[in-house]
């Protein structure tokens, strides 16, 4: 069946001499996995630079029900970059977020509400001037909740224990391993009531974002089956040391 939808590139592979094998988040099936040719020249409709993780694109796919890699048809960019490819610091971002992306949203099936958050969020990285440091601190929490397991802020209160496997917040700290201790869970309590536009207000230290991207990270390993560890995350935080 023909398809016409926008798409957000994840992950590109190299796929023997003159294939590459795109991971993508559609708007109208979900994660789709498609294989293209590589053109030898820039005469070629797919041009390669237009899979760069993060990229968001309209694309003309021909989905097969029971076809693991799907055949790509069109594709151009539907949202120039202005910024995020000429920046190191979003550019650091964008490559991470693409990763965690691929790997938090493996199963989901059409779902539109999330393929939105990350459109948009995507293009506000891209306008944003200044003050995104904790741009993908914001995104991984919010993330959550379009997945399934946004923490239940009603119940937080200075002094509580962050319970990651109920999502929700405990004056008394839980029986089994994996809660946070009060100070850590005050900074969850802290980056709940964070947006984009809010966030600037919210100073943290190197050390401070460093340690909550490990919180969120272990939080999502408890969500997400199979969730790895992360190749771009040492870049990341490399390229954001002394921030």
């Amino acid at each position: 069946m023909l398809t016409k939808t926008k798409a957000i590139v994840l992950r590109n592979l190299k796929y023997g001499e003159q294939k590459m094998i795109i991971d993508l988040l559609t708007e109208s099936d979900g994660r789709v996995s498609v294989v293209i040719h590589i053109p030898k020249t820039q005469k070629g409709k797919l041009k390669k630079q237009y899979f760069q993780p993060l990229n968001i694109l309209e694309v003309e796919l021909d989905i097969r029900p029971k076809a693991q890699l799907q055949h790509l048809r069109d594709a151009h960019i539907a949202f120039p970059f202005t910024s995020i490819p000429f920046d190191p610091y979003k550019l650091s971002i964008a490559l991470f977020l693409a990763e965690f992306i691929h790997y938090s949203t493996r199963d989901e099936q059409q779902n539109p509400t999330l393929f939105a958050y990350i459109e948009h969020s995507i293009q506000w990285l891209d306008g944003c001037m200044e003050s995104f440091a904790n741009f993908h601190l914001v995104f991984m929490m919010r993330l959550s909740r379009f997945i399934g397991f946004f923490p239940f802020i009603e119940d937080y209160s200075p002094g509580a224990y962050f319970d990651m496997r109920a999502a929700s917040f405990t004056l008394q700290a839980p029986l089994h391993p994996d809660f946070l201790n009060q100070e850590d869970s005050g900074k969850i309590g802290i980056l709940m009531r964070m947006n984009y536009e809010s966030m600037h207000l919210f100073k943290m230290s190197h050390d401070d974002r460093n340690r909550i991207i490990d919180v969120l990270i272990t939080y999502y390993r408890l969500h997400v089956p199979n969730f790895p560890e992360l190749k771009s995350l040492g870049v990341m935080k490399e390229t954001w040391k002394g921030e």
